[in-house]
């Protein structure tokens, strides 16, 4: 069980006016957490809503650091204010366009989890997600040389798998 103390105080900062903050302190008794300080500028907030406040943005901070690793979000070099401000808002779209194509590969099963012995996922992650969409799009469905003998290629299925495979997760 979590350890929870709170109050308030006054934030200074040189220059700046006062800030009346609430603090909430996590601390886990048995070390497994690291001990955390929370705090919210409404100091009328209770301990139980800021820290309900903390878990809800988690999600969001998991997508975010997703779009980060896997579709560029805030490593774009533009020139023009214009395009800065457009660059982001249209990865956003790719990656809820990625989401979108997933669904039905998630209702049907074809969305894969690429594990690690030392690290098993009861879920898929982003990463697993694009590369499942790109394995989708790159299928032999889109590639065939005929549409009555869809194995008529010059490597083995098997390898032709394996290569696919390695670039869906490779980008």
């Amino acid at each position: 069980m979590l350890q929870v103390g709170s109050a308030t105080a006054l934030w200074y900062h040189s220059g700046m006016p006062v800030v009346a903050l609430r603090w909430v302190l996590i601390r886990d008794p048995l070390g497994q957490f690291e001990t955390q300080a929370l705090l919210c500028t409404d100091v009328h907030a209770t301990p139980a809503f800021i820290l309900d406040c903390f878990v809800q943005r988690w999600q969001m901070e998991v997508t975010f650091e997703e779009a980060r690793a896997h579709l560029g979000v805030e490593t774009q070099r533009q020139w023009s204010d214009k395009a800065i401000a457009r660059t982001t808002p249209c990865l956003l779209g790719l990656y809820s366009i990625v989401t979108l194509l997933a669904q039905p590969l998630f209702v049907t099963g074809q969305l894969s989890v690429r594990g690690a012995a030392w690290y098993p996922k009861p879920q898929a992650t982003f990463s697993d997600t694009i590369a499942s969409v790109r394995r989708w799009l790159w299928s032999h469905e889109y590639f065939s040389t005929s549409l009555h003998e869809l194995d008529v290629i010059k490597i083995p299925r098997l390898l032709l798998d394996r290569f696919i495979d390695s670039l869906c997760y490779a980008a």
